[in-house]
């Protein structure tokens, strides 16, 4: 007798149409299928008074580039729930000043090419800024790194089991697929910083990937990756959370000779395979019909 295999039973499932629902308008890709919801929400960059209002939320001045009303969001119809959201990722941002890195010259020009432009350019009152500095821009981690890992409402535990990627490699149709970018910033010319959420949505499974990415010229490379599986027909999810860095010369290092450097580093995929994990995090959950 011939055992079936897990792949041999994903075939037979695909040559029957998968039962889903997909809504799609100019701002939303929605799906419905089995017992989950899947959502991708993509809107404009925030106006003038969403970013006053972020700004007095968050207690920090909000990236050149905030997408608030942006999000992905996963849900199981027993009400568990993970979302990202450039707002929630922007809390978790250092607002005090042991986490700044300092650019390759002095604090006094650093708070003129980046503190003062920002602040001058959104009409801030920047006249007192040689009398005290900190009262009016306040230290706070400038490259908008964040441990952000998602807005969960469920439980998810600590666990040793890792994402299956063989799964990942089948030749599954896709059903829903879309990129949605949250804040990015240039680091006033100094390299930039992306939070953006993929999401892709098989008939069996999904996979979901947020990366921040930062590159602070002549000083750091630093990634921060969380990626969320969800087997549909276990209810089985997987959270992998992992934080790469390392100092920018090293990363340089390995760029082959010859070839265009920035090029390179404008690639966070191939940023990501070059740097040194420094925290990794793995929690799972096998969901009930009812929290």
């Amino acid at each position: 007798m011939t055992s079936q295999t897990s792949l041999d039973i994903d075939v037979q499932q695909f040559s029957h149409p998968i039962p889903h629902t997909i809504s799609t308008t100019r701002n939303l890709k929605k799906i419905e299928l089995h017992s989950w919801t899947i959502e991708a929400r993509k809107n404009p960059i925030c106006s003038s008074k969403e970013i006053d209002t972020a700004t007095t939320r968050l207690g920090i001045p909000v990236p050149e580039m905030i997408f608030g009303n942006n999000m992905v969001r996963i849900t199981h119809k027993n009400g568990w729930e993970i979302k990202f959201t450039a707002l929630d990722a922007l809390d978790l941002v250092d607002k005090t000043d042991s986490k700044m890195l300092k650019v390759h010259y002095s604090e006094v020009l650093l708070f003129v090419e980046v503190y003062l432009p920002y602040h001058c350019r959104n009409g801030i009152n920047v006249e007192k800024a040689s009398e005290d500095i900190k009262e009016i821009v306040k230290p706070f981690d400038w490259t908008y790194s964040t441990e952000y890992s998602g807005t969960l409402n469920g439980v998810l535990n600590r666990t040793d089991e890792s994402i299956p990627l063989v799964r990942l490699r089948r030749p599954d149709p896709i059903l829903l697929y879309d990129e949605v970018v949250l804040y990015e910033d240039e680091l006033a010319d100094n390299g930039t910083a992306l939070l953006s959420v993929k999401v892709r949505v098989m008939p069996a499974r999904l996979l979901l990937l947020s990366r921040f990415y930062m590159r602070l010229d002549d000083v750091i490379f630093r990634i921060r990756d969380t990626r969320i599986f969800v087997e549909f027909s276990t209810n089985e999810v997987i959270r992998e959370y992992v934080e790469k860095e390392d100092i920018y010369e090293d990363v340089k290092r390995k760029v082959p000779p010859g070839r265009d450097t920035g090029a390179f580093f404008r690639d966070p995929q191939w940023v990501s395979e070059n740097l040194s994990v420094v925290k990794e995090r793995n929690e799972s959950n096998r969901l009930e019909y009812a929290l």
